[in-house]
């Protein structure tokens, strides 16, 4: 392979610390780099270093010639006077650019929901970070440079963005280098592995997986002091092969030597013992949503429905994740829950012993501390905390979840307001823990926390006895702490016996489903009410009708999962058998493909 760019010798160091002494790398024709490491170890100063955007303090970087390089970095820099349309392919004439595929995958695939007319400063900031990734991945590079291009992105623009990278090149063409602390990503697209830490860059080989199977093997060999993270990264490696069966199928790292390293790791989670003590402390009724529907008032005096119909008993325990587009009505779910939200149809059935707190994406719980150092903020608190159930319950002060949750005894010293955003977040987390509620509902927790500080909270949160309700993008997190999800769809939830992976192909069917023709907009206003057409007996029916295919979908989904996992234990050799049975697997997906697409076209006419 030919070599792209090269590093030598590269020194940085600012007043207080060195972040980087001679780190000497190479970069390669067909290499897809994932750069990892706790924040504020230099993973930026090191993307901007190779990509020519910073300057070392001593060494070079050398550039083979010709080559040209696109970088992605946390700064907006977009123009407020551009609209999109001149953001991405500024004075390229239509027809050029539209002839372009490429060109045309990325706006379908970042821009398709945003006017292509609408100007850079009346975008938000979730906009605005997908129309720079539009911009930079509708250039033609040698080399990629992102600096957390999932930041602001929802599953499916994830997904995308995976998929476009991964065929953007023809093999052994181009190069990738990425920081993100998005595991999934990171296991689905790259094939190297850089770890930044002590002044150094350590390079493991495959994705995510395979680096923490390498760096528990590094660990092992350790000193004493590594202990702790070695722990950690075994567990994780102990999900990592036993919880995700679309993982533990990927030859990504030698599956001898991983059940070898967890031979003696138990369970991530005590189940049973966890469920017992919710039981305990809840009872046996949570939360009851029962035929819950909610609406808003409109400006035009009509109504915009978000959510009809939900029914949904929340357990004891039960830890789920809660999946939507941007505006699908999560947030109305969870204030429903904690009940910031009253409905406006059905009923909320609360147990008498309920107490719900919510992590929110803002940083309420610390404005009161803002001015405060972290050991003043620490010492109003209880004095222990019980983590765990059973033979593994065990008393923990604040300071010692501080420590599990990464804080150095030196930083108790430091202010709120100086803390780093990842700081900030896990100090409000442990407040909010803190006040021992015994449901616990997360709202896009990851933000601002490097991989490893995600490994130490869910680690924490395998010894959360309550139940757990979590919104999040981060698909790697969700399906780490959450033992089943639920998607809005249509404004009705939907129970995902596939995880993620039917949620993004039922997201696929709902766009390609025929919509309700609408009522013409009023002169001056952007939308009108979707008319259903459906009233009185036809309404009831047409909901008769969805739930029983829901019912119906929910049965062969069950039904395929296990006829899969059954191909496993059937005779290899049997040829004419496994034929028989997977064509009886297609003709159930073909059938739950069919019914799934009524079920849209109903949701649409109901309203």
């Amino acid at each position: 392979m030919a070599h792209l760019l090269g590093a030598e010798a590269l020194h940085l160091e600012y007043p207080t610390r060195v972040v980087f002494d001679s780190v000497t790398l190479g970069i390669e024709e067909g290499d897809r780099i994932g750069i990892v490491g706790r924040n504020g170890d230099g993973k930026s100063s090191l993307l901007g270093m190779l990509a020519g955007r910073k300057e070392p303090d001593s060494g070079r970087v050398t550039v083979r010639g010709g080559t040209t390089i696109g970088v992605l970095d946390q700064a907006d820099t977009l123009d407020d006077d551009l609209t999109i349309a001149q953001a991405v392919v500024g004075d390229t004439p239509e027809h050029e650019w539209a002839g372009d595929a490429r060109i045309r995958d990325v706006i379908e695939g970042l821009l398709s929901e945003l006017p292509w007319d609408a100007r850079i400063g009346a975008l938000s900031g979730g906009q605005r970070r997908r129309v720079s990734l539009a911009t930079l991945l509708a250039g033609d590079w040698d080399v990629i440079a992102l600096d957390e291009p999932t930041n602001h992105l929802d599953v499916e623009a994830i997904t995308w963005l995976a998929g476009h990278l991964k065929k953007r090149w023809p093999a052994n063409s181009g190069a990738l280098l990425v920081v993100t602390h998005d595991r999934w990503f990171l296991d689905e697209i790259c094939t190297e592995t850089w770890e930044v830490h002590d002044r150094i860059v350590e390079p493991f080989e495959g994705g995510y997986a395979a680096y923490i199977l390498q760096r528990v093997e590094r660990d092992r060999m350790a000193a004493a002091t590594e202990a702790k993270r070695q722990n950690l990264a075994r567990k994780e490696l102990a999900w990592l092969r036993r919880g995700a069966p679309a993982r533990t199928s990927k030859p990504k790292f030698r599956i001898d030597a991983a059940n070898e390293l967890i031979a003696d790791v138990p369970e991530i989670r005590d189940k049973v013992s966890l469920q017992s003590l919710a039981v305990s402390r809840l009872g046996k009724d949570v939360v009851d949503l029962l035929d819950v529907g909610v609406a808003y008032p409109t400006e035009d005096g009509g109504t915009k429905r978000v959510l009809s119909d939900v029914e949904w008993r929340i357990a004891p325990g039960e830890r789920t994740g809660i999946l939507g587009v941007n505006g699908a009505g999560k947030s109305t779910l969870l204030g429903l829950i904690s009940g910031t939200v009253e409905p406006t149809e059905g009923r909320i059935k609360r147990g008498t012993t309920v107490k719900v707190k919510t992590l929110t994406q803002r940083l309420d719980e610390l404005e009161q501390h803002w001015n405060d150092p972290v050991r003043v903020v620490i010492s109003g608190l209880r004095t222990s905390y019980t983590m765990g159930a059973g033979s593994k319950a065990q008393d923990l002060t604040p300071g010692q979840l501080l420590e599990r949750l990464g804080f150095s005894s030196a930083q108790l010293s430091t202010p709120v307001k100086d803390l780093s955003g990842g700081q900030q977040r896990r100090l409000q987390l442990l407040l909010v823990l803190l006040d021992q509620p015994n449901v616990l509902i997360l709202d896009e927790p990851t933000n601002d926390m490097d991989t490893d500080m995600l490994a130490a909270i869910e680690d924490l949160l395998d010894s959360w006895s309550g139940t757990l309700l979590v919104v999040s993008h981060d698909r790697y997190f969700l399906e780490r702490v959450t033992d089943q999800q639920y998607a809005i769809l249509g404004g009705r939830l939907r129970h995902l016996p596939g995880g993620v992976d039917e949620y993004l192909r039922l997201r696929q069917l709902q766009d390609a489903a025929p919509t309700t023709t609408a009522a013409p907009a009023a002169a001056g206003s952007d939308a009108a009410p979707v008319a259903t057409g459906l009233d009185g007996a036809a309404l009831r029916a047409a909901q008769k009708e969805a739930s029983s295919l829901e019912r119906r979908i929910q049965k062969l989904t069950e039904q395929v999962d296990k006829a899969k996992h059954a191909l496993a234990d059937h005779d290899q050799a049997d040829y004419a058998g496994l034929g028989e049975r997977m064509k009886r697997i297609s003709d159930q997906e073909s059938e739950i493909e069919e019914l799934e697409l009524r079920w849209f076209e109903l949701t649409e006419q109901i309203g």
